[in-house]
């Protein structure tokens, strides 16, 4: 929620040039947007009493519900909105006509990089070798598979032809029943993430009658190759709330429901052991766990607890020969621990540590093998990888050289194997995945992403330091550039963060920004409290009523940034998504001056409201992450600090805020309220658009190249607002 024709120039040069071009394009910029009508929402006064405090909402009328948002035959509120919408989509279009060429070279450029044939890294299971593949100018994946040993290639599902003729397409889960032969597999065409289950007899290339409505997207089979279990969402909330049973040649309507999560600040979900030996049933909020687990191999068995759901008690589960390891928090475990349990003892009381709490050490995730146990550890704000024996005869890290760089567990089915594979990647290194051997301590480049064209890693270079932020704290920054680039104050700078959800931003290799580190822009990214960069207090000092340290630590280390000269206020741009989004509302009220343009896509600014009301879909089960306005104390803080209702009549930095009109996670409304406020406060002349997909959700449009339309637009902003035309 609630979660970028490589340009060779000389930089010394490009940087006067820019100067000038950024005069000239100002006031040829201010000609041409100045001079198109702003789209004016039509004011509705909405009274909203809480807490004996008076809001007054203007815009409150911009909410549909999911049964008004259809195109066809609008009722009269309906038809005042998409107006609005299509009035602000005009007017983005309009504003950044001049920018047509430049967005059309950077979405050519940016899709010139990608291998248009691409294909993943094979991996083996249950007898058959599984890959995906592009076939060249393709969105979508065909997904294929080969029996071991043999080239015959099968492909199970043909995405392209069942994406053909829809405007959004997005594909869930899709698996084998154990012995093969049946395809599930699950697809939205709306982008609310409603998925419609399919299964599908692959061997004779036929569709079954079985189809499963309103489902999460995920699914797991138990071992009689016809029983599936899966999770259907609350049409109103979108909460996954139901756990249901389909036996195959069955009526969904006939399907068991074998666990409903009644609290509605839980979420359930399904998963399945490693081992695939038991499913797991998981009810989860912000701070609590509860695990039921059964033996796939009786379906129609009684599910069992692993541990009752306590407040602030957090696990989760895998299984190994007679014991299931657990992470949990479970006393004052605050950055996890490693436990296990027998098979028939399971509750707390019975956990034996296997990995102990760790002050300096947050534990991320583990990994089971036959003769060793992997760690997904996190130490100084940096990821790492810890190889351990069980038999105790080795402990030792894999080696990692860039000085900020993002690390994970790859796709890891065996138990006797000696082989762990993982994926790495830096702000400079291309995603590469390797086999890396657990007993020599050796490992082999499967693949790295390839990038089309003449790139080379050597001519960036990435940095990471400290910024202390006004309360003392040292904020993690990672940060890159052209190498040899002459960095001043007149030196564009994109500052990104998100900060919530303990949700740890972690620096990665992009290969559309390539299009803005060789325009000579700087990119860095700010690791702000909120996120679990630092371990577990870094997430619990960025939540509830610590929620402002997120701000405030970006705005401290955007004017560090100013104050070590890597740029100023006039060349110094933010951007963050979704709960981003916020930031980036929240730092254009507290700092507006800071930034010259600020870009927050599907932001969530409208906090006050969407948490008071539980109708909406999430807000239950994030009163833990932001607090429920309910209670006054949250109430007042919330109020604070919401972007919506802190705007002023002052001047706003240039802004462009993007949203998509089917979003489940932060409603189109909160966006295009924001927007209407603003221009209704705002005393500058700055740029301000909203763009509104009218066809996407949360995550942006599907295909694999039509993304990249909108980051074109997002680029060419960025580029417009610092006088760079090429």
């Amino acid at each position: 929620m609630k979660q970028l024709k490589v340009f060779a120039i000389i930089l010394s040069i490009s940087f006067l040039t820019n100067c000038k071009n950024n005069e000239m394009s100002e006031k040829e910029r201010n000609m041409s947007y100045r001079s198109i009508e702003q789209p004016i929402a039509k004011e509705v006064a909405d009274t909203l009493l809480e807490h004996g405090n008076i809001r007054i909402d203007n815009y409150f009328w911009m909410r549909l519900s999911d049964s008004q948002k259809s195109f066809e035959e609008p009722d009269a509120q309906t038809k005042d909105v998409l107006d609005y919408l299509n009035a602000e989509n005009t007017y983005t279009q309009k504003a950044m006509t001049h920018t047509d060429s430049l967005q059309e070279k950077l979405y050519n450029e940016i899709t010139s990089r990608i291998k248009k044939d691409d294909e993943s890294i094979p991996y083996d299971y249950n007898g058959y070798t599984y890959y995906s593949r592009f076939e060249k100018g393709a969105d979508y994946a065909l997904y294929c598979r080969k029996r071991i040993g043999t080239e015959n290639e099968e492909i199970y599902i043909n995405a392209p032809e069942l994406a053909a003729g829809k405007a959004y397409f997005g594909l869930g889960s899709s698996t084998f029943s154990p012995n093969n032969e049946i395809l599930a597999y699950a697809v939205d065409t709306i982008s609310r993430r409603q998925y419609t289950t399919y299964f599908k007899n692959v061997k004779h290339h036929k569709l079954l009658t079985d189809k499963l409505d309103n489902t999460s997207g995920s699914f797991v089979w138990a071992n009689d190759n016809k029983t599936l279990f899966y999770i259907t969402k609350d049409p109103q909330t979108l909460r996954n709330n139901k756990i249901y049973k389909h036996v195959l040649g069955t009526s969904q309507s006939d399907d068991e429901l074998v666990y409903e999560e009644k609290d509605e600040t839980f979420n359930c979900f399904i998963t399945k052991s490693k081992s695939n030996d038991y499913l797991f049933v998981y009810s989860s909020q912000t701070v609590s766990t509860e695990v039921r687990f059964l033996d796939a191999n009786t379906p129609n068995a009684d599910w069992q607890i692993i541990q009752p759901r306590e407040r602030n008690l957090e696990y989760s589960v895998d299984h190994y020969d007679d014991h299931f390891y657990i992470r949990t928090n479970h006393n004052n475990a605050e950055n996890f621990k490693l436990v296990k349990t027998q098979l028939n003892n399971t509750t707390k009381e019975y956990w034996i540590d296997v990995i102990p709490h760790r002050d300096e050490v947050f534990l991320q995730g583990f990994n089971l093998f036959k003769d060793y146990l992997v760690l997904s550890e996190r130490k100084d704000g940096l990821r790492t990888l810890r190889v351990i024996r069980w038999d105790e005869s080795d402990d030792h890290y894999i080696k990692f050289n860039d000085p900020a760089y993002a690390t994970y567990s790859s796709i890891n089915l065996d138990f006797d194997t000696d082989v762990f594979r993982y994926y790495y990647t830096s702000l400079t290194t291309p995603g590469t995945t390797y086999d890396y051997n657990m007993k020599i301590k050796s490992q082999d480049l499967l693949k790295q992403e390839e990038v089309i064209g003449d790139f080379d890693s050597n001519n960036y270079e990435s940095k990471r330091f400290f910024v202390t932020a006004r309360d003392g704290v040292n904020v993690p920054v990672s940060l890159v550039h052209k190498k040899g680039l002459d960095i001043n104050k007149n030196t564009p700078v994109l500052l990104y963060a998100y900060g919530s959800y303990g949700s740890s931003r972690d620096p990665s290799f992009s290969i559309s920004r390539l299009s803005l580190l060789d325009r000579g822009f700087v990119y860095a990214i700010a690791h702000v409290r909120g996120g679990q960069e630092m371990g577990y207090n870094w997430y619990k000092n960025g939540k509830l009523l610590n929620k402002k340290n997120t701000f405030t630590d970006f705005i401290d280390v955007g004017k560090h940034l100013i104050d070590e000269n890597y740029t100023s206020s006039d060349h110094l741009y933010a951007y963050g998504g979704s709960a981003g989004g916020l930031l980036m509302g929240a730092i254009v009220n507290m700092e507006p001056q800071l930034w010259n343009g600020v870009i927050a896509a599907v932001p969530f600014v409208d906090v006050v409201s969407t948490m008071w009301d539980e109708s909406i879909p999430l807000t239950t089960f994030e009163f833990d992450e932001w607090g429920n306005p309910k209670d006054k104390t949250y109430y007042n803080y919330i109020l604070s600090y919401s972007p919506y209702d802190n705007v002023e009549a002052k001047d706003y930095p240039n802004l462009l805020v993007t949203t998509g009109y089917w979003d489940s996670q932060v409603q189109y409304w909160e966006p295009a309220k924001w927007v209407a406020k603003l221009r209704a406060f705002k005393t500058d002349n700055n740029l301000l658009i909203l763009d509104c997909d009218m066809e996407s959700g949360h995550g942006g449009a599907s295909g694999r190249f039509k993304s990249y339309k909108k980051t074109a637009l997002n680029y060419a902003f960025l580029l417009d607002l610092e006088g760079i035309t090429e």
